[in-house]
């Protein structure tokens, strides 16, 4: 089987790091495990890997710490977190730090290795700036005197872009922060907004699925079929416009 990357596994539980490197294994990557932060800021320091795998509460030093040393050594390395005690400071400090998920235990094999394929299929792409610039186009600045962002609910927002063009889109900090933002779906075959209807679905690394609820009723006129990709481009570029991600520009019509 051809070897897809190299992932070191920090966590001081046997049967957590076990079971990743059966699962992962098996997908083709070559895993190496440990149990302590200290060693794994060593091993980091010989040695050249694709992805960390952390848990946050270790026996000597805090995965935190893990995480800010690796990104000093290895500053492109992606780091996933992975813990069995998830709050929202140490959700805020590793988007900080551009960790590219955060998990809370227990997690599904299937789960584990659809975060690990997305961070894979990524990594040609991700580091080629004239692919970055590119996306930028999708996100939208928050600062905006001439055309204001205005917020709706749960992270949804609206913003006239020209006359009689509105963007829709959501705060990709907000589903961050609440739901660990994993996965943004569009319906199909969608061709109006209506305010008030869901018209999009966050999924969270927890399974949740959340509704996108629509700030106002519009005719769609484009649909941004890239947001996944740049939505991870976002995060882990940690591009400055704004966070926040259109997801169809419409033209608004007064309901009737």
């Amino acid at each position: 089987m051809e070897k897809k990357g190299k992932i070191l596994v920090l966590d001081d539980d046997p049967v957590v790091t076990l079971s990743v490197k059966r699962v992962l294994g098996a997908e083709g990557y070559t895993i190496i495990t440990v149990d302590k932060g200290k060693e794994a800021i060593k091993r980091i320091g010989s040695e050249e890997f694709d992805l960390l795998i952390s848990d946050i509460r270790l026996p000597d030093v805090d995965g935190m710490t893990v995480i800010k040393e690796t990104k000093i050594i290895q500053p492109k390395l992606d780091v996933v977190i992975i813990t069995g005690y998830p709050n929202l400071e140490d959700a805020k400090e590793s988007v900080k730090l551009g960790v590219f998920e955060y998990i809370e235990k227990p997690f599904t094999p299937d789960f584990m290795i659809n975060v690990a394929k997305k961070i894979f299929d990524t990594k040609g792409w991700i580091l080629r700036q004239s692919f970055i610039d590119e996306f930028r186009n999708y996100i939208t600045p928050l600062r905006d005197k001439e055309n204001p962002v205005i917020f709706y609910k749960e992270g949804t927002w609206a913003k006239p872009i020209k006359e009689n063009m509105w963007e829709v889109g959501c705060d990709v900090r907000y589903w961050l922060l609440v739901a660990e933002l994993l996965y943004i779906e569009i319906q199909k075959g969608l061709t109006t907004l209506v305010a008030g209807v869901p018209f999009a679905t966050v999924s969270s690394s927890r399974g949740d699925i959340h509704e996108l609820v629509s700030p106002m009723t519009g005719v769609v006129k484009e649909i941004n079929n890239q947001a996944n990709e740049a939505m991870s481009a976002l995060i882990r570029d940690n591009l400055s416009e704004g966070w926040l991600l259109w997801l169809v520009k419409i033209q608004p019509v007064t309901p009737t």
